[in-house]
């Protein structure tokens, strides 16, 4: 059966995927490799073996195929990876794969959350700055959003746990066990992105209000309101949605220190556990796992943003 356009392109990204999940693994391996540290040393320490001998450290060695040269580990590594096996965590005993996946809906509830918010409040502030333009309204919500970009998601989770945690006693710091677990470090991690949102909007929408269609639109007698809805915030829409997306895939690996600032149990304070006890596997597996869905996530936006505006041709001319 012969493929449409849109199936080629799809099949084109996912073969062009490839070779960059490649490139992503083996830079995690040489990082890996040149990291200072031996992970059978740590592990043994970690038993509460005090300080190990040579022989138990080459034993360990032997055991884990660490003794093997560094090709011949990332080749039987890749090898494995084909099959779906990652291979064990050093110092969990348990799947890579399995790690991973048992944590990562935590992360991706809170990347979830993050783009709700910068979806949200990207787009209320960047409709509220184009109907309030020339007003104080707009000058204060403008000035609000330069805050927020100036500020750093670590600053922002540790003034949200000050305030709402220990000034007001209103939302838990800390775990997930309820659903209200996810509103600090949620919004921490999309604070910024939701400003640029806002300010990415608020420009396209001041484009797109002086276009010819916008004024045909007045000419016609709608309102203000009306044409900014209508007619502006659909076509400004389309670069707000490519960045939003690209922070979804983004924010599943770049929340690392929001999940370790609020005790989060995700994959990305899985990262640093891995990285503390020199987990090869496991940070590998971490790694290639995050490219993975990276991969897929910015395909799904293009198929978005295609879907959004039609002037977009995903498979080429045919």
């Amino acid at each position: 059966m012969e493929m449409n356009a849109l199936q080629r392109y799809i099949v084109r990204r996912l073969l062009g995927g490839v070779p960059v999940l490649l490139g992503i693994s083996l830079l995690a391996f040489l990082l890996a490799q040149l990291s200072p540290g031996d992970p059978a040393e740590i592990m043994l320490e970690g038993a509460g073996m005090g300080i190990p001998s040579a022989e138990e450290v080459a034993s360990l060695h032997a055991y884990l195929g660490l003794d093997a040269p560094p090709y011949v580990q990332y080749g039987i590594w890749l090898w494995r990876i084909l099959q779906g096996d990652g291979g064990m965590s050093f110092h969990l005993g348990m799947p890579v794969f399995d790690a991973l996946f048992a944590r990562l809906p935590v992360t991706a509830a809170l990347a979830a959350a993050a783009l709700g918010w910068a979806v949200a409040g990207g787009i209320g502030l960047g409709l509220l700055m184009a109907r309030m333009r020339g007003t104080v309204v707009e000058v204060l919500v403008r000035g609000v959003t330069q805050v927020m970009l100036a500020a750093p998601s670590f600053l922002m989770a540790v003034l949200l746990i000050l305030v709402f945690g220990v000034w007001l006693h209103i939302l838990p710091t800390n775990g997930v066990d309820t659903a209200q677990g996810y509103i600090l470090p949620s919004l921490a991690l999309a604070l910024v992105t939701l400003a640029m949102a806002a300010q990415l909007l608020d420009s396209q929408l001041r484009d797109a209000l002086a276009s010819f269609y916008a004024q045909t639109a007045r000419l016609r007698g709608l309102s203000e309101a009306r044409v900014l809805l209508t007619y502006a915030l659909p076509n400004a829409l389309v670069p707000v949605a490519a960045m939003l997306g690209n922070f979804f895939a983004a924010v599943l690996g770049g929340a690392i220190i929001v999940e370790t600032v609020f005790a989060l149990p995700g994959i990305g304070s899985l990262a640093l556990e891995a990285i503390h006890y020199r987990d090869y596997p496991l940070l590998q597996g971490y790694v290639l796992l995050l490219g993975g869905i990276y991969v897929l996530v910015t395909i799904a936006v293009d198929l978005v943003l295609a879907r959004m505006d039609p002037r977009i041709v995903l498979g080429g001319r045919e």
